[in-house]
């Protein structure tokens, strides 16, 4: 069992048993013993997408949330980033646990993988973002700063009382 804490300071412990599995799948129609399926595998789509990830902790919790008075909107509202964070960790620890405790290596492996890329792509991406020179692009973007002020130009088209034959 992991726990994490919500913004709230309750303390919520994660328990992926058969009954929390079945729990999940009644009240999402997501099956948390089958991460392969489903294009993309359910895997991924709990990797990158917060609100549902948010949504099968809530179902595999919601017996402490009733008991404790707390209401979907209400454990969601002490969700934040870093709770989220906290969650998602305990969440895919608690998966390798019981894949690994049913005798599914591979499955533990996939959610170790899972998380891993996850971390290796948010790194990715910082790093790209460290290195963005934002003065560079903001050069290649916009047009010459003096022309768009209204600058006079040195070469405009002759007036019509200068044109020849009128």
């Amino acid at each position: 069992m992991k726990t994490f804490t919500d913004t709230a300071g309750r303390t919520w412990t994660l328990a992926l048993t058969i009954d929390a599995a079945k729990r999940v799948k009644s009240l999402l129609d997501v099956n948390l013993l089958e991460l392969e399926a489903g294009d993309p595998p359910l895997l991924t789509r709990l990797g990158t997408d917060v609100i549902l990830l948010c949504d099968v902790i809530f179902a595999l919790v919601k017996p402490q949330a009733d008991a404790a008075g707390v209401s979907d909107h209400e454990f969601a509202a002490a969700l934040g980033g870093d709770v989220v964070l906290a969650a998602q960790t305990a969440f895919y620890e608690e998966l390798v646990d019981f894949f690994r405790k049913l005798g599914r290596g591979d499955m533990a492996k996939a959610v170790d993988a899972q998380r891993r890329m996850i971390d290796l792509a948010v790194a990715r991406i910082e790093t790209r973002l460290d290195k963005l020179d934002l003065e560079a692009a903001i050069e290649t973007c916009l047009p010459d700063r003096q022309a768009t002020l209204g600058e006079p130009s040195t070469s405009s088209p002759p007036s019509s009382e200068s044109t020849p034959g009128r």
